[in-house]
């Protein structure tokens, strides 16, 4: 299991389109993806989900990766969120 908290930096913060395109490619993983947005816990791979939640660019949130491909899933969804900055990934 990989759980790190990340500064978002995509510009606009989750609005509609990158949470679209957030929930298409993080259901390519097998891994469980989740964000931990102060005490609410929710699905990565869930539209709604992320719809109901406002996740703000320079919010930090955590992110919690467990699965057979996590690594990938973590450098994805890292990268999604941070754009540019590949400190993250490690």
């Amino acid at each position: 299991m990989i759980e790190k908290e990340v500064t978002v930096t995509i510009e606009n913060g989750l609005h509609a389109r990158p949470a679209a395109q957030l929930v298409q490619q993080a259901s390519q993983y097998q891994s469980k993806l989740e964000l931990v947005i102060g005490q609410q816990r929710i699905n990565a791979k869930s539209i709604l989900h992320l719809m109901s939640v406002a996740i703000s660019e320079g919010q930090t949130i955590k992110v919690m990766v467990d699965g057979e491909d996590e690594q990938e899933a973590w450098t994805f969804i890292a990268s999604f969120l941070q754009p540019g900055n590949e400190s993250t990934l490690r």
